[in-house]
């Protein structure tokens, strides 16, 4: 990672962690963060837990990046920092953010979860922030561990120490359910036992959401807020997922991140190609005069998303990686302040399908078949279809959402 970034590199656990020592080492308590509202609800309670307080973005409603010109001149100057998403691997204005944000005197950070090889502006995301996070179950499916990246290489002693003092010790059944976990993942899908699999899940009351968002529990979230920063105090809500995202990770852990990522330039190359498959359908964001991204998850944008997602889940393509409501509807006002612009974000949320480029071909087929239909585009303000020919992508769609004619 710091041959493919340029910089130094901080192996952590999980993501959510990298995230939560990087905010607890800029941002004192009380700050507050501007954030996508279309993004993960662990990244939302990541944010609580480091004692600073989200503040929604207005989006633009292609890709769900940062809409800069649409966030009001009051709320610039009230951040403590600014933290991008980089949703399914498309790209924040990065550039944009770095100035605004070098302006202010506030630093950003960058979430590159799903965007190990993207870029913007001519670098790799994760380049412009003073620290960014990267996912190695993405991309680089470890399904462990993770990267912080770190502007200035004498951070690393210190951002290690913070890192350490937040570990629970390693544990010898922890470290042989993940050397068999992916056996028995083979085993279920050559055993065509998924349906079975999560039914006696849900029967079991093992599982933690009963829709796309976690529960939020707002009576115990807002004694936990109470505590902040307090990374316990929020395990409920931080660990959902993954209960081990701070667990001290083992030489069996370690030694399949290695493997994955001396694989991970095939995938990315898997990922490109899959890529511009899906953006030259007519589901597909509009996109012009650039390389296709590796992306992670690539956002086709359809009228009726359950329906594609039943015609799907009858192929066995499982539709994973939905954020929806957006975060301020989700969480209100008690707990985040919400975006002045919120519909751009809602019909995001409300039309993607996040196809996975590996799959593309199927995906197609499927879509097809099933006669599903693209969303209708959203009325909005010139500059989101300026930004939508503007972003990364290997040419216009064929006949998807697009500006409204006439």
């Amino acid at each position: 990672m710091r041959g493919r970034l340029g910089r130094e590199c901080v192996y952590v656990p999980s993501c959510r962690l990298g995230l939560f020592v990087a905010l607890r080492h800029w941002c004192p308590p009380g700050g507050r963060v501007l954030m996508s509202p279309v993004n993960d609800d662990v990244i939302f309670f990541v944010v609580l837990a480091a004692g600073l307080r989200p503040v929604q973005a207005p989006l633009n409603p292609f890709d769900a990046s940062i809409d800069i010109g649409a966030v009001p001149e009051e709320v610039w100057g009230s951040l403590s920092a600014v933290l991008t998403t980089n949703l399914y691997g498309n790209p924040d204005p990065a550039p944009g953010l770095r100035a605004r944000c070098d302006a202010l005197g506030i630093p950003l950070f960058e979430d590159a979860a799903h965007a190990i090889g993207s870029e913007v502006g001519g670098r790799p995301v994760g380049t412009w922030g003073e620290a960014s996070v990267f996912s190695l179950s993405k991309h680089a499916g470890a399904k462990a561990g993770g990267m912080l990246a770190l502007a200035d290489p004498d951070l690393r002693d210190p951002v290690r120490a913070s890192r350490d003092a937040l570990l629970t010790p390693r544990r010898a059944a922890s470290e042989l359910a993940y050397a068999v976990r992916p056996y028995a993942e083979a085993a279920v899908r050559g055993l065509r036992l998924r349906r079975a699999a999560w039914a006696a899940i849900g029967l079991l009351g093992l599982t933690e959401r009963d829709g796309i968002r976690m529960p939020l529990r707002p009576e115990a979230l807002a004694r936990a807020a109470d505590a902040a920063p307090d990374l316990p105090a929020h395990d409920p809500w931080v660990r959902v997922d993954m209960h081990d995202y701070r667990r001290e990770s083992g030489p069996l852990r370690l030694g399949r991140v290695g493997r994955r990522l001396r694989r991970l330039d095939d995938v990315l190359e898997a990922c490109r190609a899959g890529t511009r498959t899906l953006l030259s359908t007519r589901w597909a964001i509009p996109r012009a005069g650039s390389a296709a991204q590796p992306l992670f998850r690539v956002p086709l944008l359809v009228a009726d998303r359950d329906a594609a997602i039943a015609a799907l889940a009858r192929r066995g393509i499982v539709v994973g990686y939905l954020y929806d409501p957006p975060l301020d509807d989700y969480a209100g006002k008690d707990f985040t302040d919400p975006s002045p612009d919120p519909e751009a974000a809602r019909w995001f949320a409300r039309h993607t399908l996040p196809a996975d480029p590996l799959r593309a071909r199927e995906i197609v087929e499927v879509l097809e078949r099933a006669g599903v239909r693209p969303a209708d585009p959203p009325q909005g303000p010139a500059r989101w279809w300026t930004a939508a020919d503007g972003a990364a992508g290997d040419g216009p769609s064929a006949g998807g959402v697009g500006p409204p004619r006439g």
